[in-house]
């Protein structure tokens, strides 16, 4: 769109200047585009006149013409209410005001005809409704066949004057003068090929559509365009990086094949060595590997990453891998360094708590390339931080790291970038990964690890309290350990502690006989490693603790999770608490306590748990639930400025745009093409407002 289009609203018709200030900062809309581009939530439809004796209370808000016989005001001061008698020919119905009282008492007049628009409800034995707008009937509006728009407002507004209706004005004033300015920017053999309605005509039906039909194409043509925008940012974005971008040649598999033939401890899963095959082909093609590797708890991410590991060694450089927090970096040091100590090769770890002569060791053996392989927390992105030669970066539960921060990791070279794997346990809906890692590629492992119990997942109420600590002490009678979860909330954090402090007390009576230990976040970091450490020694029984041990703490023998409140955790975390047990070949529980009274999302959240363990499918019943904007947080990346698009209703729009911008650029990869030309404009001028994500992740 040209510059028409930053014009400010403050020249629509209607509007003028404080208006439009009062738009700026309730609804950010300041500018032409901002005001086209407020789309309706919903529209009512009047397309359909009824009659008074069809009305019935399961009908949603109906229009009707009728005469208004009689009306009075009854009761006085607060309590005055307006009550009104509209009659046609086939019946009467009573309509009801109690605010605005007096204005609507003026306003109104017996014995006029009046189109009339409300929600019937039953009052006793009698059909009402209470607040109708009332129009006097015209030509104008005597013909109705209109889905009328309705657009989100604010009470600050609404005390303005600024309802939905309004808004509505201020469009239908914009729209006309608007629509020749508008440029098609979609190239004209897309926009024929998909028989997709024009841009022009598309603003124009999504505000002020004649049926449901003209409707769903307009909401068609525009959700595809910013679905598909989003995917030639992050394609081309791709395709450019892999010519920019060179990457070191790994090729030699010695290494590999030693690990392969006298230290793998297991049988791999096909999966594992899918992901294995695709990663080495990354490695060896001279082009920087950007890879996003998501793997459900459990699936053995770890060794796939040493294996990878030994790829970067086998050429001559180093290693590193990042985590989040020092629990996780210590899991993933802990279980890496039996492997590298078969191999003969040198790995060490860094975080916060690393003591300052360490520390210098550290950096002279990196620097010196003594040292093979790195595992650390932030502390790896500090500027002392240098490696002789970094071949791979792996950064674990990467969503946890802002976009600048994981920037610095792979400018630790001079002159070549390090291949990149990021690692998830966090499975990513099908259609959140094409758009927000659209320029990663992705490989999955899908299958757990042959032995692995299916983790059995039950639902309990508060009062079945008993029976899961007689079940409780069963387990542990039988040698396994039990982990107990609260919530915590930031903004209760003092009510959450004491909830937790509560329930250890409680925990401690109904099991006096076990050792029971205590983890949280308020705690120092060496307490609670030493908790964690009598836990995985099997010193004590039962761990009571918050969302701490989310992420990655490996116990094989703890085969119980009780889950407090699961209704307070979203299903991602519910998830991926889960996923602490299971991990030793006995069968597995994750019991989650809630109060009888659900919400239904609540409901669905639970209910989904106990359905599946398939992380996949939980993180589609989240996307659904929650929008994509909350999910790991998303709204970092700036690529999810949807106005329209749903990622977890639109996956065939999303898919048909992602083929048709793969298809396009296959065929003309600079956008050279005459006909191509406005397209390279609006990209261009997109790209300025963004960051670049895809060259940094």
């Amino acid at each position: 769109m040209s510059n028409y289009f930053d014009t400010s609203i403050e020249f629509v018709k209607g509007i003028g200047p404080q208006r439009a200030k009062l738009l700026g900062e309730e609804l950010s809309v300041f500018t032409y585009n901002d005001l086209l581009q407020y789309y309706p939530f919903r529209y009512e439809d009047r397309t359909r006149f009824y009659k008074i004796g069809e009305l019935n209370e399961s009908l949603p808000s109906v229009q009707f013409v009728a005469t208004l016989v009689n009306m009075q005001v009854v009761g006085v001061g607060r309590r005055a209410r307006l009550v009104a008698t509209a009659k046609d020919d086939s019946g009467r119905i009573e309509l009801v005001w109690f605010k605005g009282v007096s204005w609507m008492a003026k306003k109104l007049q017996p014995g006029v005809n009046y189109l009339i628009f409300g929600k019937p409800t039953k009052y006793g034995s009698k059909l009402n409704i209470a607040h109708p707008e009332m129009d006097v009937l015209t030509k104008g509006n005597s013909t109705g066949g209109k889905l009328l728009p309705v657009y989100s407002t604010t009470e600050k507004l609404k005390a303005k004057y600024i309802d939905s209706k309004a808004i509505s004005k201020f469009i239908a004033g914009l729209i006309q003068p608007a629509l020749p300015h508008v440029k098609e920017s979609i190239p004209p053999e897309v926009v024929h090929r998909l028989k997709l309605m024009p841009k022009a005509e598309a603003i124009y039906h999504i505000h002020f559509p004649q049926n449901a039909q003209t409707l769903e194409k307009a909401r068609f043509r525009l959700k595809f365009e910013e679905l598909f925008y989003v995917q030639m940012q992050l394609l081309s974005l791709k395709s450019g990086r892999s010519k920019k971008y060179k990457g070191k040649v790994y090729d030699n598999s010695g290494l590999l094949t030693r690990f392969y033939n006298e230290h793998l401890p297991f049988e791999l899963t096909e999966a594992q060595k899918r992901v294995i095959k695709e990663i080495y082909k990354d490695m060896k093609s001279g082009i920087q590997m950007n890879r996003l590797l998501q793997g459900d708890v459990g699936s053995g991410k770890t060794i796939v990453a040493f294996i990878c590991m030994l790829i970067a060694i086998g050429g001559g450089s180093q290693a590193a891998m990042m985590a989040p927090t020092e629990i996780l970096a210590e899991q993933h040091y802990e279980g890496l360094k039996p492997f590298a100590k078969a191999m003969g090769l040198q790995i060490a770890k860094l975080t916060g708590s690393t003591k300052t002569s360490e520390r210098k060791k550290l950096h002279i053996a990196l620097e010196t390339g003594v040292l093979n392989i790195i595992v650390g927390t932030h502390a790896l992105l500090e500027e002392k931080v240098k490696f002789n030669e970094l071949g791979l970066a792996i950064v674990d539960e990467q969503h946890r790291f802002g976009v600048a921060q994981r920037s610095k990791l792979w400018s630790k070279n001079e002159d070549l970038f390090p291949h990149v794997l990021v690692m998830t346990a966090t499975p990513i809906p099908r259609t959140l990964a094409m758009t927000l890692y659209g320029d990663l590629d992705v490989s999955v492992i899908d299958e757990l690890p042959a032995g692995r119990k299916p983790i059995k997942t039950i639902h309990y109420y508060d009062s079945h309290r008993l029976k899961v600590n007689g079940f409780i002490k069963k387990q542990i009678e039988e040698g396994r350990q039990v982990y107990i979860v609260y919530p915590l909330i930031e903004e209760s954090e003092k009510m959450d502690m004491k909830g937790l402090t509560d329930g250890y007390e409680s925990t401690r009576r109904a099991f006096p006989e076990y050792h029971v230990s205590i983890v949280h976040g308020r705690m120092k970091s060496e307490d609670k490693a030493f908790e964690m450490e009598r836990f995985v020694k099997g010193e004590t029984h039962i761990m009571v603790a918050t969302t701490v041990i989310e992420v990655g703490v490996n116990v094989p023998n703890a085969s119980v999770m009780v889950i407090e409140n699961a209704e307070r955790f979203g299903l991602a975390q519910l998830h991926q608490l889960r996923g602490r047990v299971g991990r030793g070949s006995d069968q597995s529980y994750c019991i989650l306590m809630t109060d009888v009274k659900l919400s239904a999302d609540a409901r669905t959240r639970i209910s989904t748990m106990v359905k599946t363990n398939n992380g996949f499918e939980i993180a589609d019943t989240d996307l659904k639930l929650r929008g994509p904007g909350d999910l790991m947080g998303t709204q970092q990346s700036g690529v999810l400025d949807l106005k329209l698009a749903d990622l977890a209703k639109d996956a065939a729009i999303l898919k048909l745009a992602r083929d048709t911008a793969s298809q396009l650029l296959s065929e003309d990869a600079e956008l050279a093409k005459p006909e191509h030309h406005p397209l390279k404009l609006h990209l261009q001028k997109l790209r300025q407002s963004r960051v670049n994500w895809s060259s940094i992740s």
